[in-house]
């Protein structure tokens, strides 16, 4: 296999939590050099074990280089610096301050290296009131807001999310960030320094507040969600059978006709206006119980048989142990033995398939190697540079993409090329409309749609009609990129399959996301994101611990902005490649894989141990007493306390005025201090509600203590640490009476610019544009094929004047 970024060299310095960044990255083919502290890297000592085996350790470094370099040492620095001279990218965490003390400043690493990228990634960037705070999983989740939206509004408590989500989240947009930083050096020649923030990232990646939304949220903005934790349960509900529990999501008319079969036609639902999802929603009170006694009666394997073969999207709630256990997902390829990790070990092997091969981990045994000893090839600089390239080109200028991707996934992916100079031309069509199109008012545009489809044309054409599928290979011929997220077979039942495609365009690059990827017996099967969650083993994780009604995951969207994430890497890596083999190519991931490799070391774990998978924790994280929630001032304010260890103990018990407590023999040890734990956090707790969130938060990080208030939209929007690192900007839609708050670039950069601010567009809003500019079609026979159906316009979209003659044919250039 060709993996696209062969030639990229990666000096990857990272001993944190994103270390799944070089992982990825080695998969797609880098050379990731792994950057090792005599003695080993901290992190080999950290993560999940099963006996000595570091699994944790095991999967995020696998494929890698290791060697030892003491980078505190001027003969170590030097090494350091003669890596980084050969190197595309360089990755690392910690301080940028204790980096440029030891003469290792990316200042200075870029003055032998003019066109080195450089990522510094922390948790709240290099700069701002936040930089030297500490944080943890449980302090990203309030931080970012994803904990004032997640758990009930009928438990006291919010309820944190699984730890995984924040770090593993957070990697994949670092990843985007490298292959973006990669296109902006092919594009303009020069390097790039990158201020990478984990809070920004959780920001943008799960379940951005100024993000595009799931279809069953009509468009409705979180914004507009209820100030306590929204209760979504009845999005995507969950019904108990005979061995479990089932997941159902009934939103398109057919699948609720689907529905309505399935349980006998009764006639209190016969009206077609329950044709309607929010009428649905609006009469759950009488429906769910009815549809609660049809699956009482089941089990969990019947349910999802009968819910496929009828049409409607059902799966049931698994564990890690139902999981493993999963043939399908064997078959699928999604895991595989791993020897290299543990004897009889079974893991995730990646997130992508290129060119319908599954890209696992490269070989290699992990020993690092002295710097001394270590050696590589010569090679030529990469990437390639285009032809015409100069400082401030947008990355993604001349080229084209078609975007078929419909919904969460499909919006983001368009839009991160839209961002970044790309000519995204969304296709769309009333016959097939895309879900995030829906309005609870009829607006023309939702904020949603805003967000997703920013920067991007629309243009409306019809691929089941002759003249239609003539049309989008004439598109073909002329594009780079091909963006899709339907089910597998969906574009090949339209005559486009991948030859036919080659055959258009040899240097065409498409790009397939579905629910459970194209191999297996689940490959067709239906699937949203709340089904893959559960199938996945998610949910079951996702919840309060003891309570039947307690899932908790119906109101986030993940992995959609993570899975457009790994895409649009995949794309980049897959232009680098064409820029030197001349051929396209192929990106297949799965939504499945996805949530797969966030939780890899936990599955992996009960693949071994079978006692040690995953269950759900709630907000009792366990390991020490003084970690959780705690209520502050104010109308359901909280707050994140994350103190594991004696010093943090220590610190927390002088800052809330008891130092007692750590001078107390009976709490010298973590595991003493759990026995206690509930009077220790009731101490805790009184302190807390005395004060705001903010501040009580402010004096714990003081002391070195990982803290964080909850945080809701409109505390980030106001927020002086995020409005000083230039966190968002401002989106002009003209259907808005005023500018949406809108998300700014994946990090701080130094050479590459901030994302162009275009408003999306309405439905085929640029039928005419599109093909007069692209095609050089003349008004004339755009006229035709609009009175024949072939296109199709909006009505509020402007009629051009005739031109005296139309536009040359447009060629792709990137």
């Amino acid at each position: 296999m060709d993996r696209p970024l062969t030639g990229i060299r990666i000096i990857d310095a990272v001993d944190g939590p994103l270390q799944t960044v070089g992982r990825i990255l080695s998969d797609l083919g880098a050379e990731v050099i792994r950057i090792e502290a005599p003695g080993g890297s901290p992190a080999r000592r950290d993560g999940v074990f099963v006996g000595a085996d570091n699994l944790t350790f095991g999967l995020k470094n696998r494929g890698k280089r290791h060697v030892i370099v003491d980078v505190t040492s001027a003969p170590g620095a030097a090494d350091f610096l003669r890596l980084a001279a050969s190197a595309d990218v360089v990755i690392r965490d910690g301080s940028a301050w204790t980096w440029a003390d030891r003469g290792l400043s990316a200042a200075t690493m870029r003055a032998a290296n003019s066109r080195l990228v450089v990522v510094e990634m922390s948790d709240f960037g290099n700069f701002g009131d936040r930089s030297s705070w500490h944080a943890t999983p449980d302090v990203h989740a309030a931080l970012s807001t994803v904990l004032s939206r997640s758990g009930l509004p009928d438990v006291d408590e919010p309820l944190l999310p699984p730890e995984f989500l924040a770090y593993e989240s957070a990697a994949i947009q670092a990843v985007w960030v490298v292959l973006l930083e990669l296109a902006h050096v092919r594009a303009t020649g020069e390097g790039d320094v990158a201020d990478f923030s984990v809070q920004e990232a959780l920001i943008q990646i799960l379940d951005p507040v100024f993000g595009i939304g799931g279809s069953a949220r009509a468009g409705v903005p979180l914004s507009d969600l209820p100030r306590g934790r929204p209760d979504a349960r009845h999005l995507y509900p969950i019904f108990r059978t005979t061995d479990g529990w089932v997941r159902i999501c009934v939103l398109a008319k057919r699948q609720w006709q689907g529905m309505f079969e399935w349980l006998g036609r009764p006639e209190a639902f016969a009206d077609p206006r329950y044709d309607n999802t929010q009428a649905r929603f609006a009469a759950a009170a009488t429906l769910y119980p009815m549809i609660g006694a049809m699956f009482a009666g089941l089990t969990m394997e019947e349910a999802v048989e009968q819910g496929q073969q009828r049409g409607v999207p059902t799966a049931a709630l698994a564990d890690a142990t139902d999981v493993l256990a999963q043939p399908a997902f064997r078959e699928s390829g999604s895991f595989a033995d791993a020897p290299d990790l543990a004897a009889g070990a079974v893991a995730p092997t990646g997130w992508f398939e290129i060119d319908d091969q599954r890209v696992g981990a490269r070989s290699g045994d992990g020993r690092p190697v002295d710097a001394a000893a270590f050696s590589f090839a010569a090679r030529e600089s990469f990437p390639t540079l285009q032809p015409g390239a100069h400082a401030g080109r947008a990355p993604f200028e001349g080229l084209r993409v078609l975007d078929l991707g419909v919904i969460v996934v499909g919006a983001e992916l368009g839009r991160l090329f839209a961002d970044y100079g790309a000519d995204v031309i969304k296709i769309e069509s009333s016959a097939f409309p895309d879900g995030s199109r829906q309005t609870l008012g009829g607006e023309l545009i939702s904020e949603g749609s805003s967000w997703g489809m920013r920067n991007k044309r629309s243009l409306g054409l019809n691929l089941r009609s002759d003249q239609g599928r003539r049309l989008f290979s004439e598109l073909v011929a002329v594009s780079d990129v091909i963006l899709t997220n339907f089910k597998p077979g969906t574009l090949a039942s339209l005559g486009f399959d991948m030859p036919t495609l080659r055959q258009l365009n040899p240097r065409i690059v498409l790009s397939e996301s579905s629910a459970f990827g194209n191999h297996g017996p689940w490959s067709r099967r239906l699937g949203y994101g709340p089904l893959v969650r559960a199938s996945a083993g998610l949910s079951t994780l996702w919840s309060y611990p003891g309570n039947d009604d307690g899932y908790s995951d119906a109101i986030t969207i993940f992995p959609d902005h993570v899975v457009a994430r790994l895409n649009a890497a995949a794309i980049v890596a897959l232009l680098l490649r064409r820029d030197r083999t001349g051929r396209g190519g192929r990106v297949s991931t799965a939504q499945v894989d996805a949530i797969f490799g966030a939780m890899a070391d936990a599955l992996t774990a009960a693949s071994l141990q079978p006692d040690a998978a995953p269950r759900a924790e709630g907000n009792d994280r366990g390991g020490d007493a003084f970690r959780g929630v705690f209520r502050t001032a104010g109308d359901d304010e909280w707050l994140v306390v994350d103190a594991r260890g004696d010093e943090r103990f220590a610190a927390v018990s002088r800052t809330i005025g008891r130092p007692d407590l750590a001078a107390d023999p009976a709490l010298a040890t973590a595991a003493a201090r759990w026995q206690h734990r509930d009077e220790l956090r009731a101490i805790l707790a009184a302190w807390a509600r005395e004060r705001s969130g903010a501040d009580a938060a402010a004096s714990l990080q003081a002391a070195g203590v990982p803290a964080g208030p909850m945080l809701r939209l409109d505390d980030i929007q106001t927020d002086p640490h995020l409005r000083l690192r230039g966190a968002f900007g401002q989106l002009i839609q003209p259907q808005f009476p005023a500018p949406l708050p809108t998300n700014l670039g994946e990090a701080r950069t130094m050479t590459l610019a901030e994302p162009t601010l275009a408003p999306a567009p309405l439905a085929a809003e640029n039928t005419r544009a599109v093909l007069a500019d692209v095609l050089g079609m003349a008004p004339e026979e755009i006229q035709r094929l609009l009175d024949a159906g072939d296109l199709e316009e909006h009505p509020a979209a402007p009629v051009p004047l005739p031109t005296a003659a139309p536009a040359a044919a447009a060629t792709a250039t990137a």
